[in-house]
């Protein structure tokens, strides 16, 4: 009886070796690598996103086409876990530990808040930014030119006085504009600055009105009203969200509201001169595609900026208010 079970023991781990051997590979846990059909290690993503709304959305569907575009195929040899922090810096903070602790091979971190907050965790993975204004002013890389660290990524400074002279053109009788911004938010404090510039230099009164989260903003597009002939919205992701509560609020009274992207405009914004946040998703995968083929890393990668800008005319929005949009602008308009 001895003998018999001595040699099922011995077919039994000759059969388990046969078929580890046959196998090519196991299921493994976010941040292996494992060998694919290409003959490349499978590459882990993770994506780190501050809020839901139609800008960083898009920003975040043009990286993924990027990659396909190059070959790299979600559930082939990539894998992506992709993370909504809504808004909240507790979720952020526990996103960021999530993608280290699994060791992800590539974080895209979309908006300042959310590169912010992986950069904090660790100086290792390589970091991809995107809808981020200014990195050095968030704090992010040494130089635009030269990052230096493990984060690079593309910028989305706006063309802030080029949207100013468009809310000139579009509300010529303007003596007085109002700008809505978020107090915490590095990249609007930036182009509230910016834009407070551009207003003054035409001879303009500039005024504004903060807010510290998504529950302040009826309020404060309440208060800026009453001030103001027109209003300037930067790329902010607290407003950007909450642009259909502005809408409720300046259609009533009708204000004009200029926006910093097209996602604003499409959502109770008057107009925009701005990004096209796919195309600029798209430039950060390319960026990611660089890094997977050993071509380039953060610290040596400039910050890129967009090629182009968008003009975006809300027509309804301009029915609504009763503003009259000029002929050589009508071509840009949108239902």
């Amino acid at each position: 009886m001895k003998k018999h079970v001595k040699i099922f023991i011995l077919l039994l781990s000759v059969m388990i070796l046969l078929v580890a051997g046959c196998s090519g590979g196991t299921e493994t846990g976010m941040g292996a690598e494992t060998e694919t059909e290409t003959g490349g290690d499978k590459k882990s993503i993770g994506i780190i996103q501050y809020v839901d709304h139609i800008a960083l959305d898009s920003a975040r569907e043009g990286f993924i086409a990027a990659l396909k575009d190059n070959g790299y195929i979600e559930g082939d040899n990539i894998t992506i876990d992709y993370q909504n922090a809504q808004a909240d810096a507790a979720n952020l903070s526990t996103i960021s530990d999530r993608f280290v602790s699994n060791k992800v091979d590539l974080v895209l971190a979309i908006a300042t808040p959310a590169a912010q907050s992986i950069a904090g965790k660790t100086t290792e993975i390589p970091i991809l930014g995107t809808a981020i204004t200014d990195y050095v002013v968030a704090r992010l890389v040494d130089s635009n030119e030269a990052p230096g660290g493990n984060v690079s990524g593309t910028t989305d400074m706006n063309p802030i006085k080029e949207q100013i002279d468009l809310l000139v053109q579009l509300v010529p009788d303007a003596q007085t504009v109002g700008v809505l911004y978020t107090s915490s938010e590095d990249n609007s404090i930036l182009q509230a600055q910016l834009a407070k510039e551009a207003i003054e230099k035409l001879g303009l009164t500039y005024v504004e009105v903060t807010v510290s989260n998504s529950n302040e903003v009826q309020q404060a597009t309440q208060s800026i009203v009453n001030q103001c002939d027109a209003i300037y919205i930067p790329t902010d992701n607290i407003f950007a969200s909450a642009m259909p509560i502005v809408h409720g609020v300046t259609s009533e009274s009708k204000t004009p509201v200029i926006c910093g992207e097209a996602g604003m405009v499409n959502n109770g914004g008057l107009a925009t001169l701005g990004i096209n946040y796919y195309d600029l998703g798209y430039q950060t995968g390319l960026m990611a595609v660089k890094i997977f083929k050993g071509e380039a890393e953060p610290a040596s990668m400039p910050i890129e900026s967009a090629s182009g800008f968008d003009f975006a005319i809300n027509g309804t929005v301009a029915e609504e208010i009763g503003l009259e949009i000029p002929a050589e602008l009508q071509q840009y308009i949108i239902e």
